[in-house]
């Protein structure tokens, strides 16, 4: 049974791959801009979510029975929301289920705080309307498909939020984490376990893979300075409410729904700090 990982070389996507393999699946993983010093074999494909008539060509050559997005274009149209309608067209053809990865960004976090997945998005930041594009021409173009939105991924010290809370307290960037700003953080681990057990069943739709434990980003950065023996004194904090921060603040992803379905377990951030 063939997996695609589109978006292999990401934080996200090297994990994913590690546990297929691990699994037993075989399993291709695509790169875009950089290769990242992997071995070009055929285990790995170049991907442009840019050129649309690339994702046809891809899942042709490949005939995986499993997709997993995993790719992250950020803000950019054409990747985020244009890039996930073409790849459910073309699981749709070539009879593919598709699992997509998208985000809390979907959400505003204005006139309520948490989040089920029955909550109907309400973007505030391009990125979260590219999302929310996204989502929504998945599921138009395969209902069958499942959209997995998840919360800030954390683990192993390789991270982006883990490597702020480093930077910022050795002096290497400027800036303070906020302390009204508050999400749901995953571990990579489960999540791409999560995320693999999805694409081996039959569930289709929304479903959440957040965390069951929301905290600000000041406060998951304590957390994270604490198991890597950082004085959290060092870390500095400060509020987006006093800065003109035009993005979402609490937005909290109630995942209950979808734990109840999973025999993975979705750790909290105290647990899975306190475990690394």
């Amino acid at each position: 049974m063939t997996l695609l990982v589109v978006g292999g070389t990401g934080f996200l996507g090297t994990e994913l791959i590690r546990q297929a393999v691990s699994a037993g699946h075989h399993t291709v993983a695509t790169w875009s801009r950089s290769p990242g010093g992997r071995s070009l074999d055929n285990t790995w494909r170049k991907l442009d979510l840019h050129k649309h008539e690339q994702i046809a060509t891809l899942l042709e050559q490949v005939r995986p029975r499993m997709v997993v997005n995993a790719s992250s274009g950020g803000a950019d149209w054409q990747v985020t929301a244009e890039g996930p309608i073409h790849l459910a067209i073309a699981a749709a053809q070539y009879g593919c289920r598709l699992v997509h990865v998208s985000s809390d960004a979907v959400f505003s976090g204005l006139g309520k705080t948490h989040y089920d997945e029955t909550s109907l998005p309400d973007p505030i930041t391009p990125y979260g309307a590219a999302k929310a594009a996204g989502e929504a021409g998945v599921l138009a173009v395969l209902p069958e498909a499942v959209v997995a939105r998840t919360s800030l991924i954390i683990g192993h010290g390789r991270s982006e939020h883990e490597r702020l809370v480093h930077d910022l307290t050795s002096g290497a960037r400027e800036g303070v984490l906020f302390t009204d700003d508050c999400r749901c953080p995953v571990h990579v681990s489960d999540l791409a376990s999560a995320l693999l057990e999805l694409a081996s069943g039959h569930k289709a739709g929304v479903h959440h893979l957040g965390g069951p434990e929301a905290l600000s980003r000041y406060g998951l950065g304590l957390l994270i300075a604490r198991r890597d023996g950082i004085d959290p004194a060092l870390l500095p904090a400060g509020r987006a409410s006093d800065r003109n921060y035009r993005g979402a603040l609490d937005v909290r992803l109630d995942s209950s729904a979808t734990q109840h379905r999973l025999n993975t377990t979705l750790r909290g951030a105290s647990v899975f700090l306190g475990q690394d």
